[in-house]
Order: C-alpha cells, then structure tokens, then sequence
C-alpha cells in the first residue's frame, strides 16, 4: 500500500493485470494488510476519485497466506481459482512501464502462447545486484526467447552463470502446483519458487523473455523513494516541483 504519487503501488499492479486483458484477479495477502482489502472496496467517495477508475477494474477476489513461507507457498493459494489454465503472476513490490503502446505482461503473454511452456521475464542485471536476482542459465535464440536450463538463487557475481535475472511476472501452468508441493524449505525456512523453477527447467523446459521497458521495484525504503521521485518527474502535475 506504499504510495507513488497519488496511488498505492498495489494500484499500479492490478492496473497491469487489466491493461493486459487479465478478467479475473487473485490478490494473496498477508497478516496484518486488511488495507488492501479496503483499498478495492467501492464507496461513495470513489466516483470524485479520478485517478482510481474503478469502473475498469474487475471483480478481485482475496485470499489470505497464513504465514510467511516464500513465494513458492503464497502460489500454491491459488490453485482452487486457477484450476487447470496457466496463470500470471504479478510481484505486489513492483511496477512496470512499457517501451510500447503494450504493457510488459501482454509481450510476455505473446512469449508463452509461441510456445506454452513456463514463461519467466527477465532483464539484464548490473554485477553488484546478481546476488539478490535469481540468475538463469540458458541462450537466446534468434526470435529473442531465452531457453533456460537451470536458475540460480542469489548466486555469487564472480560464479554466477549469466547476468539476466528473473523479475517479477511469470506465466506458468498448472502442473507447477505438483513441484511446489515437491519442495523443501530453503533459507529461512521459506519456500523459493526459484527452486520450482529451475525443476520445471529440467523436467519440461523455462522460457524467458526479456523486458521491453521499465522495471521499478519499491521493495526497499530507498529504492521505493527513487521510484517516487522518478514517477514525479514524468507526471506534468509534479515536474516542476522535484526538477
């Protein structure tokens, strides 16, 4: 629910997801974010709210991680809504700007339906920031999709077997629920959907294809500032006040 400009980031996401065609939406929240909840709910006020468009968002249902175990756990929530179709998921943490009329979902769905096997989006990351990336090991054919063989958590740069790293969107299909449930706890105890991954790239195949545009991550104070600040300069309301 942290805000960039007049909107909270988990706007911004839902946003995505529509603006890509997405129909039916799962948000999986955790203790203590009833505000999300909230947030989607309709109420008078909502129609002076220009800026929410409401009216193009549609029907959102909940569910609730009981506890914090990994990504790889929160997906296995979804099962029951997703049934036996391939899905997307959207990292809560991060928005996205395309290079094109398109968003980055819709050029990553275009990726899949080429060839539905998983479909991971990936970007080159600089060297100081592999360690927190999961990095994929694989070669670009000449239609520009990525075939990866295997994914690396947070690998040390100096050992590390590439520079492009997963970021937050995945299409993926059903038959990933039977790798989680397949899983051990890594650190800390949680479940890495990295770990599912680099299985599916083993068993069936991983795809990557990587991000035409711009990626903003808010999951740190500071990188959610620069996110913020960024934002401003692009929107004519707030140029003149940041420079």
């Amino acid at each position: 629910m942290l805000p960039v400009l007049d909107k909270p980031v988990i706007h911004y996401v839902v946003q995505e997801a529509v603006d890509s065609g997405l129909d039916e939406i799962l948000i999986i929240v955790g203790h203590g974010k009833d505000s999300i909840l909230d947030y989607f709910d309709r109420h008078p006020m909502d129609s002076s709210n220009s800026g929410f468009d409401i009216d193009e968002i549609p029907e959102i249902f909940f569910v609730r991680q009981r506890e914090p175990k990994g990504l790889a756990d929160s997906i296995r929530y979804a099962e029951k809504f997703t049934g036996d179709e391939p899905f997307v998921v959207l990292l809560g943490d991060t928005i996205y700007k395309s290079q094109t009329k398109r968003t980055v979902t819709s050029d990553l769905l275009d990726a899949y339906y080429s060839n539905p096997k998983e479909t991971v989006m990936i970007e080159r990351v600089v060297k100081d920031k592999i360690k927190d990336y999961g990095i994929i090991s694989g070669r670009k054919k000449p239609d520009g999709i990525w075939e990866i063989d295997d994914v690396i958590e947070k690998p040390d740069p100096s050992s590390a077997p590439s520079d492009m790293g997963i970021t937050g969107i995945y299409v993926l299909n059903p038959g990933i629920y039977d790798v989680i449930r397949g899983l051990k706890p890594g650190k800390n105890g949680e479940y890495q959907l990295s770990d599912a991954l680099k299985i599916i790239a083993n068993k069936t195949g991983l795809r990557g294809s990587e991000i035409n545009g711009q990626r903003f991550d808010i999951g740190t104070k500071e990188l959610w500032i620069r996110t913020f600040l960024e934002f401003a300069r692009q929107d004519p309301r707030f140029r003149d006040i940041v420079g």
